[in-house]
């Protein structure tokens, strides 16, 4: 006996990434309350259930607006709908960014939507090399954006900080296997980031300890250890040859 197909989940527009803090901070720019850019949208835009739960709670990160709520608010706020999007971090608002639908992407890729759907739920990207390079052309996705959504972060984290705490010369292979990159880049970046890292320790050491200044490079060391992964990136974004991180 035949069993039954099971239906695809529905679709459901995707919802571009919300920027709560510039929301906010365009609102109190224009010395508007919550209330005022509720009535706003109910008023011009008519959305008359909005109220001003709806824009603490878009504020604070709780919600996000949907489409038209988006172009609403925006016109309330006197921006354009894209300076209240935020930069894409999941795998499902980076795919909502360039106007995609689940089936696309799955389509694009090779799998099941029900299994890519499953992959954006739980935010585990679970595809193959070739299906990652196709993804990443699909989605337009840089390096660094692919190595998070393929959940490389941790690793590379954990090779940076043995870059700038030790030999950075013994990283250079492992950190390239990761994230094929120029390997003259590579080494100059690294290199770049166990100098500032060293500088800092240098500092505490020269200091001394209890004195404030020993405290403040202590905490600017942890602080750029806890981030390594982000001024990686930044440094090789800026090409600039100087020690500015």
């Amino acid at each position: 006996m035949r069993r039954p197909s099971v239906p695809p989940p529905p679709s459901t527009p995707p919802t571009p990434p919300f920027d709560a803090p510039a929301a906010r901070r365009l609102r109190l720019a224009l010395q508007m309350g919550p209330e005022h850019v509720a009535y706003g949208m109910q008023v011009s835009y008519g959305l008359p259930y909005i109220t001003s739960d709806h824009v603490i709670a878009w504020e604070r990160g709780i919600t996000a607006p949907g489409k038209n709520e988006l172009t609403a608010l925006a016109g309330v706020l006197w921006c354009a709908p894209y300076e209240l999007i935020g930069r894409p971090r999941t795998l499902r608002e980076h795919r909502a960014a360039r106007g995609l639908s689940a089936e696309d992407v799955a389509r694009a890729v090779g799998l099941e939507l029900l299994v890519y759907v499953r992959m954006e739920e739980s935010g585990e990207w679970r595809g193959t090399e070739r299906q990652s390079a196709v993804l990443a052309e699909v989605l337009e996705l840089s390096l660094a954006d692919l190595t998070t959504l393929t959940g490389l972060d941790g690793r590379l984290a954990g090779l940076l900080r043995g870059a700038v705490t030790t030999r950075w010369q013994a990283y250079v292979r492992p950190v390239n296997k990761m994230v094929p990159l120029n390997r003259r880049l590579l080494e100059s970046t690294l290199q770049e980031l166990h100098r500032y890292y060293q500088r800092q320790l240098a500092a505490t050491r020269t200091w001394g300890a209890g004195g404030s200044a020993t405290v403040e490079a202590s905490r600017a060391g942890r602080d750029f250890l806890d981030r390594i992964v982000e001024h990686f990136w930044a440094r090789l974004g800026s090409g600039n040859p100087d020690n500015t991180l």
